[in-house]
């Protein structure tokens, strides 16, 4: 249990890393940066000298190598590889060991199965030339890899604590749930306006091109049954359908704010106030970056410190609805009394 907890936390560690790595490489248009996969022009890292450069370009004459494309996504792929390999080391660890709890053994096994379907997703990406609805799938599910990967952390130390979860009253569990589900909704909705290139068909708040509703196409903005095409870089939708798939993403924000507001206000009053603060701090600090990424024209650092909002956020959100240790972390009530022998 102990190197399960252990492995748990660097995972979680290193799953903030990998998803600053993929919004970098996705941010920089370095997401076809290595056209092979998992390799780079046939290489196991970079090609470097003008020797292999002439190799990687013989071989794939229609994606002439770039360094400083091939450089973010082989340092994304070696991270990811190392999280893969630091999730198989604690599904053998919770096989191997009978003591294991169930619940852990099954969140450890589960998420086993899920590296693999995230490995085959980057697969895709690449091989499918960046298709949106294949990228936003790989974002959404490495979002969820490293929310669970959290969330087995701090039940294994919940439980080498010998503390029970936290008893929840019926409301409280149906609006961290209501939270959880409204913030997915939004990263999906921020995942397909990134991978859309729709981030700068509004360039100024709180209008849209002056607009109040400028002119949108949703019909074609959200038509998930878009033909492969020969290559996504850049995006191939016009701009009314990004604007209608940037406008979305704004009124989800409204939306997610006003609800996560009044879940704060909640918890707060369940004597949860400290609770209640973490998560208004988080919440805030994603608005406000959002916000920036706007006026600021989408800076690399600020759009990047956006993705991992959105991940903080769905992380404490899920951490939180069902464990007892991320609490204690961040203050309120008196944890609950150690489970009896």
């Amino acid at each position: 249990m102990e190197r399960i907890k252990t492995l748990s936390l660097w995972s979680g560690i290193l799953g903030f890393v990998v998803v600053a790595l993929g919004a970098w490489t996705r941010l920089a248009d370095a997401g076809l940066g290595c056209p092979d996969w998992p390799g780079c022009y046939g290489f196991v890292t970079i090609p470097v000298s003008p020797e292999e450069i002439n190799i990687a370009n013989s071989k794939f004459p229609d994606t002439p190598y770039e360094v400083a494309k091939a450089i973010p996504e082989v340092v994304h792929r070696y991270f990811a590889a190392a999280l893969g390999f630091f999730i198989v080391c604690m599904a053998f660890l919770a096989f191997k060991h009978k003591e294991v709890p169930s619940n852990i053994k099954k969140l450890s096994y589960f998420l086993l199965v899920w590296v693999i379907m995230q490995g085959t997703f980057g697969y895709l990406t690449v091989s499918l030339k960046l298709w949106p609805q294949v990228v936003t799938t790989h974002l959404m599910s490495g979002f969820l890899t490293t929310a669970l990967v959290w969330l087995l952390y701090f039940r294994t130390k919940d439980l080498i604590q010998e503390r029970s979860q936290w008893k929840f009253e019926a409301s409280t569990k149906k609006l961290f749930n209501v939270s959880i589900i409204l913030v997915a909704i939004q990263i999906f909705l921020g995942a397909w306006t990134s991978t859309n290139y729709a981030s700068y068909s509004c360039t100024d708040l709180p209008l849209c091109q002056g607009q109040l509703l400028p002119e949108a196409n949703f019909k074609e903005g959200f038509n998930f049954f878009q033909s492969i095409g020969p290559n996504y870089l850049g995006g191939q939708l016009d701009h009314e359908s990004r604007v209608a798939i940037h406008l979305t993403h704004r009124f989800g924000a409204v939306v997610v704010t006003l609800f996560l507001l009044i879940f704060s206000f909640h918890l707060y009053k369940r004597n949860f106030k400290n609770l209640a603060y973490g998560l208004i701090a988080f919440l805030t600090l994603q608005v406000l970056l959002g916000i920036s990424n706007v006026i600021f024209a989408l800076p690399l650092l600020i759009a990047v410190g956006h993705n991992l909002g959105g991940l903080l956020l769905i992380t404490y959100l899920t951490s939180t609805s069902s464990t007892s240790n991320i609490n204690v972390a961040f203050g309120g009530i008196t944890p609950p009394a150690p489970l009896s022998p």
